[in-house]
């Protein structure tokens, strides 16, 4: 398998550390680290290209906080500029990883993610009578930093990438030698970059039925002296990576349902695992109190309970939300989409006469203290 080609230099271009920079930024534009880098943007951005080209830059340490959902886990933010140094490597090496990964792997891919997995599982869940679900124990806080590092030096060539990537997973230890942390950009690409030997062995090695794996998720289907057999090579390749399977998997019949990100995935469809749905209605009964109290606003209720059915949409046999809708709170927002057609004649009549368009195609509002995206022009396509 090729290697990749790409130099310090790719990653350190302007116009990539540009690029990278409204990528952090994006949405987090009031927060106080991104307005005072906005301040003078053109000249920090030229200060990041001249330490990365001379090999000065080191990570300046991490935010950290704990969230609770859907299960509680500790989060470790890189600050700003470390943000714009992640999605420039991660920009510069997107193509190599995506050549390098197999189809079956949904995890924090563009065109996949978790709609696509819960689909492809539904598909070999009517192809096959048995699956195999198993997971990594305490994956993120357990990847060697040795052997990570091993992997990535035969696939970077260039030694000023090399020492880049060193300096990303060293900047971080869960455990001596050990982790990479949950909520860096690189650290969702190296976290599917280092099951790669898992995803072949599987497909190529042992040629089950059906593969799906979501970061540490893995899926299998087959028939059953197959899935017994795979999952013996499986716990052989984690421990040659330095991992270890967690006791939790399973070999079942596929009419029993499998339990796969948040969802029961059966041959005919999906349903809400438990905990999922006794998460979904606490937060509904939170939601609601607070709306019912004047504490939430319609539109934030509304957004609410968008972010709470988008979820449940994946499952087809789920009737969970039929039953919230009868309940008060649900119809009395008021806030029902109006026909598309009539939305632009109301704005039309409300826009005053000669006053410029504001969303003109390709003329994005352009937030305060963020450099403007460049604009192609006729000299400046390629041949």
């Amino acid at each position: 398998m090729r290697s990749s080609r790409i130099r310090l230099e790719d990653v350190a271009e302007p116009g990539r550390l540009r690029e990278a920079y409204l990528k952090a930024a994006r949405g987090k534009a009031a927060r106080a680290d991104v307005r005072e880098f906005a301040a003078s943007w053109q000249e920090r951005l030229e200060a990041l290209r001249q330490s990365l080209l001379m090999g000065g830059w080191m990570p300046r340490g991490f935010t950290r906080f704990v969230i609770h959902e859907p299960k509680e886990r500790t989060i470790h933010a890189p600050c700003f500029e470390d943000r714009v140094i992640h999605h420039a490597l991660v920009d510069a090496a997107m193509g190599d990883f995506e050549r390098w990964m197999v189809d079956d792997t949904y995890a924090c891919r563009r065109g996949r993610g978790h709609a696509a997995a819960v689909r492809r599982a539904e598909e070999h869940a009517r192809r096959h009578g048995w699956f195999l679900k198993l997971d990594v124990r305490k994956y993120f806080d357990s990847i060697p930093h040795v052997e990570l590092m091993s992997a990535l030096e035969r696939r970077f060539r260039n030694q000023g990438v090399q020492e880049l990537w060193r300096r990303i997973v060293m900047g971080y230890e869960a455990n001596p030698g050990r982790g990479i942390p949950i909520g860096s950009l690189t650290s969702q690409m190296l976290g599917n970059f280092y099951l790669m030997g898992v995803d072949r062995a599987c497909l190529e090695e042992m040629r089950v039925g059906g593969y799906v794996r979501y970061m540490d998720d893995m899926a299998l289907w087959g028939a059953k002296d197959l899935l017994e057999r795979a999952k013996d090579v499986v716990v052989a390749r984690l421990e040659g990576l330095g991992l270890e399977l967690k006791g939790n998997w399973h070999l079942q019949p596929t009419w029993r349902g499998m339990e796969f990100l948040g969802l029961r995935v059966y041959p005919d469809g999906c349903l809400l695992s438990r905990r999922s749905r006794r998460r979904m209605i606490r937060k509904w009964r939170t939601g609601q109190a607070l709306w019912a109290d004047g504490e939430l606003g319609d539109a934030a209720w509304q957004r609410s309970l968008t972010a709470l059915i988008s979820r449940v949409r994946l499952a087809k046999k789920e009737r969970i939300v039929g039953r919230l809708r009868e309940e008060p709170g649900f119809v009395a927002i008021g806030l029902q989409p109006c026909e598309p057609r009539r939305q632009l004649e109301q704005r039309r009549q409300e826009r005053a006469l000669g006053q410029a368009e504001q969303e003109r195609p390709g003329q994005p509002e352009q937030q305060p203290g963020l450099p403007p995206r460049p604009q192609l022009t006729s000299g400046s396509l390629p041949d």
